[in-house]
């Protein structure tokens, strides 16, 4: 059989006018107001004009393809290229087995499934297909994510995207996994007890998102006495507005209000290390050809 990865992100507009699109695309087609959107592009010029994550996930998706030794094509949730384009480019390659593979650790149905709706719907039937729904736990990326943080000083605070607290009504295994990569790494990394976890980016829609919010945690830290934060966002692998405005800016201005040193680890992106534990998944799916280099 001959097989191809679909690698699968969110997506980010490219372009200043991509904007309002990209943000009506995550509301499904609903209108976005002026407003929200001249919030939103603000955001981005603040970190520089636009989102460096097409340009990451590419030089993802080009070493874990030198590693792997198959096709490797990128799709996106929210933009272009999107994941319809991803598989139908891996079925004109001749693919008869597809892995998908999020670049997110840890499953939600929010999240992960609604990947595999997509993914699913392009493929239709046309190629055996596996999705790979959560690798939270995997010791080499628990081995990457330790390594950031091993040696410090600083109280460790890691954070991860947000979602709707109505999440674990229905039992959803997010939040347990996002916890259970934080007390391994820290595990691993020798952290002791000096370390918390909190979310990040939640969306102003009107309901309870899950929490502390890292704002919050600051403040928690602050009224203890910490003086020295280092905040690894185990829940993100890429450089994107959600590290580069919510961490890098507005948790940096709290952290100045407040007195608190802050820093925080460098995101994973086309680490070696992190494309060598992506590729373990994949191999683990489908025999690959070609295997890497010890």
């Amino acid at each position: 059989m001959s097989a191809a990865v679909v690698l699968m992100a969110y997506g980010s507009p490219s372009l200043p006018e991509d904007i309002r699109p990209y943000f009506e695309d995550i509301r499904g087609g609903r209108p976005v107001s002026d407003e929200a959107v001249e919030e939103l592009a603000e955001r981005y010029r603040r970190i520089g004009g636009r989102s460096p994550l097409d340009d990451v996930t590419e030089t993802q998706r080009a070493a874990l393809e030198r590693e792997l030794g198959i096709p490797v094509f990128v799709g996106m949730k929210h933009w272009r290229p999107r994941i319809a384009d991803a598989v139908e480019a891996a079925l004109a390659g001749g693919a008869t087995r597809i892995v998908g593979l999020v670049l997110a650790p840890h499953y939600s149905r929010l999240s992960i499934g609604e990947y595999r709706e997509r993914l699913e719907s392009a493929v239709a039937g046309r190629a055996e297909l596996e999705l790979v729904e959560s690798w939270h736990d995997r010791p080499t990326f628990v081995d990457v994510l330790a390594g950031r943080v091993r040696g410090t000083d600083a109280w460790v605070v890691f954070t991860a995207h947000s979602l709707p607290a109505r999440i674990l009504d229905d039992g959803d295994p997010y939040r347990e996994q996002l916890l259970e990569t934080s007390r391994l790494v820290a595990e691993r990394a020798g952290l002791g007890d000096e370390w918390s976890f909190a979310f990040q980016s939640a969306s102003a829609t009107g309901e309870p998102w899950l929490g502390p919010d890292v704002l919050e945690e600051l403040d928690r830290l602050h009224g203890a006495g910490v003086r020295n934060v280092l905040v690894a966002p185990v829940g993100f692998v890429s450089d994107h507005l959600e590290i580069l405005w919510d961490l890098d800016v507005e948790a940096r201005e709290r952290a100045a209000e407040l007195g608190l040193e802050l820093d925080r680890i460098a995101s994973l992106n086309d680490d070696p290390e992190f494309v060598r534990a992506l590729a373990e998944i994949v191999e683990e799916r489908v025999a690959v050809s070609g295997k890497r280099q010890a």
